[in-house]
């Protein structure tokens, strides 16, 4: 297959799954005690795509989902939020998966998922769009499409494809360890593409789950995590922010604290922010002013997708962000001048304030 060539040159494509989140109408309680559910599209490397193009930036998504309803109803929402849905494929057989997300009383998420199998697991090699990830300028991905073949023979051939076209790789593990067979099986399978990665993203219970040694202490982590050829590494802490690291600097970037609805999709928000400052700049990985501001950018995107319920109707527009990241400077004066300058950066609509 092949795609048109007025592409935008900072063209992201994600890879993966996109399903059907269930969500409880009323947070702190069980899913046997839930007595009805909002209905919303998910799927991370999905969710990012379309955080990327709600902040204006280009996406596009490939994957399989079901051809049913669902399925139907999943690539509308995509084109809908201004995702190239070229890579997409229906599967005949495998319905849309789907997951069912309880969410406690202080918003945090627990799954369980209805994939026997879905259709994201059955994307054949021979189905990949080519010509679309041939024109990616980063090509990201989650490690659920490793769990089953053929997923993951697709997966690791389109990740070949973008890293010879020169295409940078972002990886998002995006642990779900329901759906691996054991928790030995995902760590190996997470770790054996991790060397891939021009940009790897990951959460702190990520850091908890996969660091050899002591995962408080950065030089474990470092250890685990860090080698020859990584242009930058990021660890998020939900609100208390993200720290980051590079060849040449390491820093750490505040977070946001908004009254939180639902967390699910969070860090695909900030993801996609976070992809789409370094689309839009390459050279960011060598300046750390610029990594600072790409981070605050995204941690204000994550932020303000915990006030709403479901992933994709959460992700906040480029304006949202930039109102928010401009009431941070005007009420918190009191905040370091060089911390000022970062969001204004970040919202480039304060400058010499």
């Amino acid at each position: 297959m092949t795609v048109s060539s007025s592409i935008s040159p900072s063209l992201v494509v994600t890879f993966g799954e996109m399903l059907i989140d269930f969500v409880p109408d009323v947070a702190g309680v069980s899913l046997a005690e839930t007595r009805a559910f909002v209905k919303a599209a998910g799927g991370a490397p999905a969710n990012v795509a379309c955080a990327i193009a709600k902040l204006d930036g280009t996406s596009a998504f490939i994957g399989k989902v079901g051809n049913d309803e669902f399925g139907k109803m999943l690539v509308d929402i995509l084109k809908k939020n201004g995702v190239n849905s070229d890579g997409v494929c229906f599967d005949n057989d495998a319905r849309t998966g789907l997951s069912f997300v309880t969410l406690t009383k202080s918003g945090e998420r627990e799954f369980m998922f209805y994939r026997n199998p879905s259709a994201d697991m059955m994307l054949k090699e021979s189905e990949l769009n080519i010509g679309l990830i041939k024109q990616a300028k980063i090509f990201h991905y989650g490690s659920i499409s490793l769990i089953s073949e053929p997923c993951r023979s697709a997966h690791l051939a389109a990740m070949k494809v973008a890293k010879e076209a020169g295409a940078l790789l972002s990886y998002d593990p995006n642990l779900r360890l329901p759906l691996w067979p054991s928790a030995e099986t995902a760590r190996q399978s997470i770790m054996s593409i991790w060397k891939e990665a021009d940009v790897i993203k990951v959460s702190d219970n990520e850091v908890d789950f996969l660091v050899e040694g002591d995962p408080s202490n950065e030089d474990d982590i470092l250890k685990s995590f860090w080698y020859e050829g990584l242009k930058l590494l990021v660890i998020t802490y939900g609100k208390e922010g993200c720290t980051y690291y590079t060849k040449n600097f390491k820093g750490k970037v505040k977070g946001y604290s908004l009254k939180r609805v639902d967390t699910t999709g969070a860090g695909d928000a900030f993801m996609g922010a976070l992809l789409f400052s370094i689309a839009k700049d390459t050279s960011l990985f060598q300046d750390e002013e610029k990594v600072k501001s790409a981070l605050t950018l995204a941690s204000a995107c994550g932020a303000l997708s915990t006030t709403q319920k479901g992933a994709i109707p959460s992700l906040p527009k480029m304006s949202t962000a930039l109102e928010f990241l401009a009431s941070e400077v005007g009420k918190e004066r009191s905040l370091p001048l060089q911390t000022r300058r970062l969001i204004s950066n970040a919202c480039g609509c304060l400058k010499g304030k």
